[in-house]
């Protein structure tokens, strides 16, 4: 009776008919979460390529079509208070830069400074520029869009022809977040920031661009 036994005992520690299946439901997770990691990876990175695309298509919209600050379109930096000869550049004092960010109805901007100009703002020429950014990047609203006008010492007072500064014009994202499988799964999230280009304004009026 207990050879018996023994005998029984054997042949169920020999008996490997489930280990392939218990071996298999071990290693699915990790394989699994190494599938998806590369998927998120390739992801990743194309969605990297748009934002970057998407903010060199604001950008170059931005340079040569009418200028978000309108108000400092036909200013004439040689009247009063500013007082600068005709044909002397425009100093940072007087030109600190303007900050612009809007919404699917409005544009604000502000200045980085103080301007002795007005601070109007071109709703619609902003968001001509989302709406060529969305173009290559499709989930981009209003929101998500930051426009700088910076100092960059070009242009000259009393410009006939233009603006009497030529800024160097930033375009930025903001708030957006990158949808990762794995990340959804343990509560991560990658945001898309840090993305911009920048170009110096070029005729800064219009509604057409390249």
């Amino acid at each position: 009776m207990i050879t018996r036994v023994f005998d029984l005992c054997r042949r169920v520690a020999r008996n490997q008919t489930a280990a392939s299946a218990a071996e298999f439901a071990l290693v699915l997770p990790l394989l699994l979460l190494f599938i998806f990691g590369i998927i998120d990876v390739g992801r990743l990175m194309w969605e990297w390529n748009r934002a970057e695309k998407a903010t060199q298509m604001g950008v170059r919209f931005a340079a040569v079509t009418d200028i978000v600050p309108s108000g400092l379109a036909g200013y004439d930096f040689t009247t009063s208070p500013a007082n600068v000869l005709q044909g002397n550049p425009v100093s940072p004092a007087l030109f600190p830069g303007v900050h612009c960010t809007g919404t699917a109805t409005t544009a604000t901007c502000t200045c980085k400074g103080t301007c002795g100009f007005p601070l109007t703002s071109n709703a619609t020429a902003f968001n001509n520029i989302v709406t060529r950014m969305r173009r290559v990047e499709g989930r981009i609203t209003p929101a998500n869009v930051v426009i700088d006008y910076d100092y960059s010492g070009l242009g000259f007072a009393g410009n006939p022809y233009g603006p009497d500064v030529a800024p160097i014009i930033t375009v930025r994202i903001r708030d957006m977040e990158f949808e990762s499988i794995v990340g959804q799964l343990f509560g991560g999230v990658i945001e898309k920031e840090g993305f911009a280009s920048s170009l110096t304004l070029e005729d800064g009026t219009g509604s057409v661009s390249n």
